[in-house]
């Protein structure tokens, strides 16, 4: 049963006491990464609209308590507020705030991709072993990332490379 398992772990055959401080650990972790993720997107919506509070709540929705799965509630406007709601009348204002939760919500997953997906096979990114007449900009326009990514994952101060050295290539997760 899928209601009996927390992080794929089945509580089936855990005693009551193991089984419930599982499930307090494992719901722990699910808030926080939650908080983070709301942080996250937060921040993007800032960018958006005028934040009514600059910080996460909590709120104790059932929809918000799954024990394994990051969630949260977005507000993004008061409909009482007709400046507001005029605000989120607009096909325009819709697409921003959509971007600024996405972007928000991309930023998590990138920092803490899920183990065993593909977001977490990407992000960890490869080697890449310095060849004759590669520069940075060619190998960051091969790879799809930035070039000040490459210096920082890297920890380059300049574009200098050296045939033979190592890059490691930052993961990229594209579109």
């Amino acid at each position: 049963n899928a209601a009996d398992l927390i992080g794929g772990v089945s509580l089936d055959d855990k005693d009551d006491i193991l089984a419930s401080v599982l499930l307090d650990l494992s719901q722990t972790a699910t808030i926080e990464a939650s908080t983070t993720v709301a942080g996250k997107v937060l921040k993007q919506l800032g960018e958006v609209n005028k934040l009514h509070k600059p910080h996460v709540e909590q709120a104790g929705f059932a929809v918000l308590k799954s024990p394994d799965i990051p969630s949260i509630l977005v507000e993004t406007a008061f409909i009482s507020n007709p400046k507001e709601e005029r605000k989120l009348k607009s096909v325009t204002h819709q697409k921003k705030l959509a971007r600024a939760i996405l972007s928000g919500v991309r930023s998590y997953f990138r920092k803490y991709p899920p183990p065993g997906t593909t977001l977490a096979l990407r992000s960890a990114g490869e080697k890449y072993i310095i060849k004759r007449g590669d520069t940075l900009s060619t190998i960051a326009r091969r790879y799809r990332v930035r070039m000040d990514e490459l210096r920082h994952n890297n920890g380059l101060r300049d574009d200098l490379l050296r045939v033979g050295d190592v890059l490691l290539i930052p993961g990229t997760l594209g579109g």
